[in-house]
């Protein structure tokens, strides 16, 4: 399950405000958490308006060129756990399918999903975690594609080493792979 195409990593410095750079790098929080303990809570949080260099500066004065490293490998590393819509189609018609996993509620769930997928639980985390294979084909899908993502990566370091997130979620899925799923947007979205 090796995606088809990658985008080259943006251009980042010091200047780029944290905004920017979560819209350019979406798991650019991600990153900054797990290897500095910036911006996982309200102690450690940023502004929007903050620029990158203003963060490293008063995060014990990490070097930019540093972070910029970090957050570049990070987005490389995001790409490479993504699966195009259409490269998922594939996976869901193959035999036998991949495990399409729905992160979303169950309200949306019910409304619409893509054929095939199984709704996340704890239940359902448990029983994978607990007795399903190191090497289980698993795609985890949201309706953005953000969540799957965060999700992919605690899969990938719980072991699992053939899980991928769809880019784009259900919705770049119903664009894209099958125009006869319905969309929606959601009122409030993280």
């Amino acid at each position: 399950m090796q995606p088809t195409t990658t985008a080259p990593a943006p251009l980042l410095s010091g200047e780029i405000t944290m905004e920017e750079l979560s819209a350019l790098i979406p798991g650019a929080r991600r990153a900054l958490f797990s290897r500095y303990h910036i911006g996982g809570c309200q102690s450690c949080g940023f502004e929007p308006t903050e620029t990158l260099a203003e963060v490293c500066a008063r995060n014990e004065g990490i070097p930019v060129e540093e972070a910029v490293a970090h957050l570049t490998a990070s987005h490389e590393n995001d790409l490479r756990m993504q699966l195009s819509p259409t490269e998922v189609r594939t996976l869901v018609e193959a035999d036998p399918p991949a495990t399409l996993v729905d992160l979303r509620t169950r309200e949306e769930f019910e409304a619409v999903k893509i054929p095939g997928a199984k709704l996340f639980s704890q239940e359902f985390q448990q029983e994978i975690f607990g007795t399903w294979p190191k090497d289980s084909q698993i795609v985890l899908y949201d309706h953005t594609g953000t969540r799957a993502l965060d999700a992919a990566a605690y899969f990938i370091g719980h072991g699992f080493h053939n899980v991928k997130a769809l880019a784009g979620g259900i919705d770049a899925y119903s664009r894209e792979a099958d125009p006869s799923l319905p969309r929606y947007k959601v009122e409030f979205e993280m």
